[in-house]
């Protein structure tokens, strides 16, 4: 199974972002995650499109974004014209997902969704054919620095048989809470992609924090 590593800018130094991402550009990540927050959806605000603009004329990895807004669908044209690689909404805040997959596949921008603590991944039994990835959320979406949701793998188990009962592409990733301690075991369940922040941008060795969670 391939395994992935998608470091959250989040975590990042922004006062030197350019420096931050260097270090993700040559290291073996591959994507870079941007969480997109509306401060109405989460009670966070990060950033939006002009900041993933810049961040795009930096990085040479591609794009992984998530947006935890309310009604994304008014929004993913404009995330998608910034040449961005993934493109994932929540379940949550979509009130017709099927349109909001197809959306973003439209605009040639692999289409993900994510889902919350709070929902069971059942909720996508009728579009996991059309989803190139799943985001399952393992803390409450707003903060980073967490504590990991124990909850999780069961989640991802019951969303790797419906993987594979439907015979779906999609690649399961894990967002909030993962480490160093729980990457195996995350892998192992059936994760493809970690996404971290704190793990990495935090450590005085990043580039050599994805190369233990990809050996792992």
């Amino acid at each position: 199974m391939n395994r992935y590593i998608s470091p959250s800018i989040l975590a990042a130094d922004f006062a030197n972002l350019e420096k931050e991402i260097s270090i993700i550009n040559k290291s073996n990540a591959s994507w870079l995650h941007c969480d997109v927050m509306d401060g109405v959806f989460v009670p966070n605000i990060s950033f939006g499109i002009p900041v993933i603009e810049s961040i795009s004329k930096i990085t040479k990895k591609p794009l992984d974004v998530h947006l935890m807004i309310i009604e994304p669908a008014n929004h993913i044209d404009k995330f998608c014209d910034l040449g961005i690689d993934i493109l994932t909404i929540h379940q949550e805040a979509c009130k017709h997902l099927q349109r909001g997959i197809l959306q973003i596949r439209e605009k040639g921008v692999k289409a993900g969704v994510s889902v919350s603590p709070h929902t069971s991944v059942s909720v996508l039994s009728e579009v996991i054919a059309d989803l190139d990835l799943v985001l399952i959320m393992s803390v409450n979406p707003g903060f980073g620095g967490q504590e990991f949701i124990e909850n999780t793998y069961r989640k991802v188990s019951e969303l790797k048989n419906m993987i594979e009962k439907s015979n779906s592409k999609a690649l399961i990733q894990v967002d909030g809470g993962v480490t160093l301690e729980n990457s195996k075991r995350l892998f192992n369940s059936g994760v493809n992609i970690l996404v971290t922040g704190t793990a990495i941008f935090k450590s005085d060795d990043p580039a050599g924090i994805i190369d233990k969670l990809l050996a792992i």
